[in-house]
């Protein structure tokens, strides 16, 4: 992470997508705020509401009054992957970090993902609750906690992905490595970490987990029957998509997902 800002230009994003997120969103707003002051980071927060029917924009433009950063509005919920890779590519920044809005976890472990880039010469780190060295604070409810290590499982065997934690909301990555990524990506849901890093493998990105701290917040919006179902429909998709090559890099002859 060597790169310097040049001409105004930001030299981290953080985007934050929100879907009714009133109750916290101010509060993470100053926190990830003061953060980067404290820092002398040079960056911009990006705040992509994804349709949301509350206050959440409200205070959002309140925020950036006085802090630099941008307010991206879909028109109606798409979904936290849409919203996600619509931050991305608007980013201003080289380095764009993607955080929760409830910030399980903390923006604070920003700086053990870019020591583990700048260490390892990494095109994206991601946060991880499942390595020996993560610490989880809050843990969440017995079955959201073996749901989602079910959910692992599947994901591993479908995909043969070697992560052990692909759906932690915390990831830094270098934008210009990943926008191809980006650009192939179509799941709209909460598996759309999986399909990010399934294509980041097939285009041989360098990546690697971080154990991070985390506390679970219980005003989670992921619901423990629906969503589920949907994730598992979407890792077939994924699956799909691959077995027709639209996920192979431009050195294999395939082209792009119209």
């Amino acid at each position: 992470m060597s790169e310097s800002p040049q001409g105004g230009r930001p030299y981290l994003s953080v985007v934050i997508p929100a879907y009714n997120e009133e109750a916290r969103i101010g509060s993470s707003l100053a926190t990830v705020g003061g953060y980067l002051r404290a820092q002398g980071i040079e960056a911009e927060i990006l705040v992509v509401d994804d349709g949301s029917t509350d206050g959440t924009r409200e205070l959002v433009t309140q925020f950036l009054v006085d802090h630099p950063g941008r307010l991206l509005t879909n028109v109606e919920n798409r979904g936290k992957g849409y919203a996600v890779r619509r931050g991305i590519c608007e980013a201003a920044g080289r380095w764009v970090l993607v955080s929760d809005a409830d910030l399980s976890t903390p923006i604070e472990e920003h700086a053990k993902l870019a020591q583990a880039i700048r260490d390892h010469d990494l095109d994206m780190a991601i946060a991880s609750r499942a390595l020996a060295d993560s610490r989880i604070e809050i843990h969440q409810n017995f079955l959201r906690e073996w749901m989602g290590k079910v959910f692992n499982v599947l994901i591993r065997m479908t995909t043969r992905l070697r992560y052990r934690d692909t759906q932690c909301g915390f990831k830094l990555l270098d934008r210009e490595r990943l926008r191809p990524i980006v650009d192939k990506m179509r799941v709209d849901g909460f598996a759309f970490d999986v399909e990010l890093l399934f294509i980041c493998d097939r285009f041989k990105l360098r990546v690697e987990e971080i154990p991070v701290l985390w506390r679970n917040d219980p005003d989670t919006t992921v619901g423990l029957i629906t969503d589920p179902l949907r994730m598992l429909i979407d890792l077939a998709r994924i699956r799909w998509r691959f077995r027709r090559g639209l996920y192979n890099p431009p050195e294999d002859g395939a082209q792009d997902a119209g």
